[in-house]
């Protein structure tokens, strides 16, 4: 959620959870000591142990560790979604935005008022989009002001289209 107030932050008792300049919050898994703490605090569920050895540790065993990339990581350490943080260094779209073949996500800067999808191209402003689509984001109520917006779908009428009527759907 990158929450602009993220309460994994402070319960880290060794630094290893940070929130960058730019707003991403990250995991240092070289300091991480795996005591769970970030994970109890976060209301979203959105943090993970690593029980065992990640399924790509062989392929990452020889690379340097790379915080903005997360990898290699480790067992007994805490991972999450990173905003594809290498990529924001370098003014590149998220890896989940640019590669998104329906373009439902989109990315951008609120203080811009500009977000842009990885499928269009296209600029739009935040403002609108949020204010058009009925966006919202997970339990506002807590102060934790995450920074990822939901937009509800739209034009599902829950009916078949008249032209799949007649075919077989499982």
């Amino acid at each position: 959620m990158h929450c602009d107030n993220p309460p994994c932050v402070s319960v880290c008792p060794v630094d290893a959870t940070f929130k960058r300049n730019d707003g991403p919050v990250l995991i240092d898994n070289e300091r991480c000591i795996g005591c769970r703490f970030c994970i109890a605090a976060c209301p979203y569920s959105a943090r993970i142990f690593h029980w065992f050895d990640p399924k790509d540790a062989e392929l990452y065993k020889d690379q340097p560790y790379d915080v903005e990339l997360n990898v290699p990581q480790k067992r007994g350490t805490v991972t999450k979604c990173l905003f594809s943080a290498d990529r924001l260094r370098k003014n590149e779209l998220p890896y989940c935005v640019s590669n998104c073949p329906n373009g439902v996500y989109y990315f951008g800067d609120k203080n811009e008022d500009a977000v842009t999808n990885g499928t269009t191209k296209e600029t739009v402003r935040l403002s609108s989009l949020l204010k058009e689509n009925a966006a919202y984001r997970l339990m506002e109520e807590l102060g934790q002001e995450p920074r990822v917006y939901y937009l509800p779908p739209r034009g599902r009428t829950g009916t078949i289209p008249e032209q799949n009527k007649n075919e077989n759907h499982v």
